[in-house]
């Protein structure tokens, strides 16, 4: 529920940070991109990729957990506080996460985007849903094309998702360890 919720908040976001990004982006500001799919596109084009980011998202959280989970059973089997183990773990998890679901992304973002050179391939004009923006994708550029800049995802995710584990993982020794002190104290 919190990844329905989340995805549905943040798509709209995700479409114009996109658009704005794009080489020659016609958008110099935020409102300015907002209006203007509005207006040429609809209210749609804001979650043209909801079910393609929902698609990637739970997959993405699977592995991630359960890459996170096995690598703890590895690196700290006793299950301490670790910070060195905390970060090398969520590091991890998170790039075989983002590598893993990069041809989602991809698509996700082609179905953001819309890009020229996709549209040229695309006979409708637009590119929509998951199964025509994988289509979209193969026809341009091949087997090859869904993992364009997988790197960077994996770069990006990595130092993220350590943190993120790390500060979790601290809060949580922090509270367990109070919690155990007021036990003790009564």
């Amino acid at each position: 529920v919190a990844t329905l919720l989340h995805d549905a908040a943040m798509n709209p976001a995700e479409v114009v940070k996109q658009r704005m990004q794009m080489y020659n982006s016609p958008y110099q500001r935020v409102m300015d991109c907002v209006r203007a799919v509005w207006r040429n596109e609809g209210a749609g084009a804001f979650y043209r990729s909801y079910t393609t980011q929902l698609t990637m998202n739970i997959p993405f959280q699977a592995i991630h957990f359960m890459t996170y989970e096995f690598l703890q059973e590895q690196l700290n089997p006793h299950r301490q506080y670790n910070p060195g183990s905390h970060v090398v773990s969520g590091a991890c998890a998170g790039a075989v996460a983002a590598a893993a679901t990069t041809p989602l992304d991809v698509c996700k973002t082609l179905l953001n985007t819309q890009e020229s050179l996709a549209l040229s391939s695309n006979i409708s004009g637009h590119i929509t849903g998951m199964a025509n923006a994988f289509r979209t994708v193969y026809q341009v550029g091949g087997v090859t094309a869904y993992f364009r800049g997988v790197q960077a995802r994996v770069i990006f995710q990595m130092p993220s998702t350590a943190i993120a584990w790390s500060v979790y993982e601290f809060f949580k020794y922090i509270l367990t360890k109070r919690q155990e002190e007021r036990r003790a104290g009564k």
